[in-house]
C-alpha cells in the first residue's frame, strides 16, 4: 500500500486530472487484477455525474473522502466500479489488462478470451469479484491494492460511452493502441507535461 498521506494527495484532485494519471497504474482486489489502460473522468457539475443532482443514498460514497470507492449498479444487472476525488467528482475504472489471476476471472466471466475479459467497467467488476458490499471502503486498505506507473505512457482521449448529457466532453481516457481498452480511436494527448503527485 502507499502512505496513506501521498495517496489522498493523488486523489484530492478532481477526476478530469486523476483519470488520465491512473492509466498505467496496477489495480488488485484480494490479489486478482491488472494493469488499468481505459478510465473516465465525473464532476460535481458534470450533467453526466451522478453529483450532479446532489447527495442521494444513492450516490453518497461520491460524496465522501477522496480515495474511496464508489459502486453502483448499472441497468439493475452489473456492478460499476469509481475512485473517489475531491468534491464529489469520480473516475470510472473501464477497462484493465489482466495480470494477476486470470484463471479465477476467466471462471467468473465463463470466458478464456484474454482481449474481452476486463474490456468494460461491468466485464471488469464482474472479473474481479467487485459488488456493492465494496461502496465507500478505502482504496488504500483490504482488499485494493495499487501499484503506480513507473513512467508515463501515451494517452489517448475522447468522448465518454453510454451517456445523453455532456456528451462532448473529452473525459474519457486509454493507454494508446491497447487492444484491451473497450473502444478506441480519437485524439492522443501528451502526458508528459501533467501533474503528477505520485511518481514512483
Amino acid at each position: 500500500m502507499l502512505e496513506d498521506k501521498e495517496f489522498k494527495a493523488f486523489f484530492s484532485r478532481d477526476a478530469a486530472e486523476v483519470a488520465p494519471d491512473m492509466i498505467g497504474w496496477n489495480f488488485f482486489v484480494n490479489g486478482v487484477g491488472g494493469t488499468i489502460v481505459e478510465t473516465e473522468a465525473y464532476n460535481r457539475l458534470d450533467p453526466a455525474s451522478h453529483s450532479f443532482k446532489g447527495l442521494s443514498k444513492q450516490n453518497r460514497s461520491m460524496f465522501g473522502s477522496p480515495g474511496c470507492a464508489y459502486v453502483y449498479r448499472i441497468y439493475g444487472l452489473h456492478w460499476c466500479m469509481n475512485f473517489v476525488c475531491s468534491d464529489a467528482s469520480a473516475v470510472l475504472l473501464r477497462a484493465i489488462v489482466p495480470i494477476k489471476g486470470v484463471q479465477q476471472m476467466q471462471e467468473r466471466r465463463r470466458t478464456n478470451d484474454l482481449i474481452t475479459l476486463c474490456s468494460g467497467p461491468a466485464k471488469l467488476t464482474q472479473a474481479l469479484g467487485i459488488a456493492g458490499a465494496l461502496d465507500g471502503v478505502s482504496l488504500n486498505t483490504s482488499p485494493f491494492e495499487f501499484e503506480p506507473r513507473q513512467q508515463i505512457p501515451l494517452i489517448s482521449c475522447g468522448a465518454r460511452i453510454g451517456i445523453s448529457r455532456a456528451v462532448e466532453v473529452e473525459w474519457r481516457f486509454w493507454l494508446s493502441d491497447n487492444p484491451f481498452v473497450s473502444r478506441s480511436s480519437a485524439r492522443r494527448i501528451n502526458g508528459s507535461n501533467r501533474r503528477h503527485h505520485v511518481s514512483r
